[in-house]
Parts: structure tokens; sequence; C-alpha cells
């Protein structure tokens, strides 16, 4: 846990830690609130996702990860869960911070914790895949060391005027 104090001297509890069981709900809701402000999904995606059957989702990674190497961190601010990130044996499959808490070292914090956990397992690479057109997280994983490194995928993700309706996701990755 780290203490930093701010320019009018107060202090803020800044904190990550490994998931336990209650908090699916908080990350359920991070998670929600990072989807409805990326760019690439918006409200008419996002409003399709089963709250219920997410929280039941992360509530089974924290409980019971599929195997070795699969775990899921959560970022505090003082006592709330302000962002959360879950990792695979060298992957980073995903980084969340709530809207609402961004730009504050969160970020930051959990992808350290992140590369931490993969270094720990044995990874020597992370990979991550990132939508396409998400200007921030592109420049916050290029100020982290991170880079595309070739490889997109399509994912559909609803249905519009003319048919399904698909966002790209490119591949970054580094060397730990």
């Amino acid at each position: 846990m780290a203490l930093f104090t701010a320019s009018d001297g107060a202090t803020a509890d800044v904190s990550v830690r490994p998931a336990v069981p209650g908090d699916e709900a908080a990350v359920t809701r991070v998670q929600t609130a990072a989807w409805r402000v990326a760019p690439a999904l918006g409200d008419d995606v996002v409003d399709l996702v089963d709250d219920d059957a997410v929280r039941g989702r992360w509530a089974d990674a924290v409980t019971a990860p599929p195997g070795p190497g699969f775990a899921v961190l959560v970022a505090l601010d003082g006592p709330a869960i302000v962002g959360f990130a879950a990792v695979a044996p060298e992957q980073l499959l995903t980084l969340e911070v709530d809207p609402g808490h961004r730009r504050r070292g969160h970020g930051s914090r959990l992808l350290a914790a992140a590369v931490d956990r993969l270094r720990a397992d044995g990874a020597h690479e992370m990979v991550t895949w990132v939508l396409d057109g998400d200007t921030g997280r592109e420049r916050f994983l290029t100020q982290s060391g991170l880079g595309p490194d070739g490889p997109e995928r399509a994912l559909a993700v609803g249905m519009d005027d003319e048919g399904v309706r698909s966002v790209v996701e490119r591949r970054w990755s580094a060397l730990l």
C-alpha cells in the first residue's frame, strides 16, 4: 500500500491487491463504466450486457481461476475499487479504470502489479489487445513500453442497419 501526499497536505490511500470474493460487483461496475466511454463500443452495445452474467464470470475468475497464471487484481482509492486488471500466462487480458478515477496513477499501479505477477509466473513477454481508435489506451501503453506487433482481429459487437457490427483490436506486446 502506498500513501501519497497531495499538494494540500492531505493523504490518499491508494493500492493494488489481488481480488477477493465479493469484489466482483465493483469490478463489473468499473468494467461497464469503462466500456460506456470506449470509442468503439458506446451505450448501445453496453446496454446489451447482462450484468448478472458478467458478475458471475468475475466471481468465478476470482474464486476458481481456470489455471495457473490467471489472476484478477484491483486498484483501490481508499476502500473503493476504482480499477482492475486480469492476467493469464503472458497476457494482460484487461485493464480498466473507472472513468471518474483516471489520470491518478491507478492504471500505472495496476500495470506494474500485472507485470510483477507475470514475471513471478515466469513470463518473458506480455501481450494485450487494444480496440482500434482507443487513443488514450494506446498513449498509456506506449508510455509504458508496449507497442503494436502486427496481429489484429475483428470482434462482432452487435447489429446495425447494415448487419453485424464489428470492432477491430490490435495486439500490443513488450518484453518483460
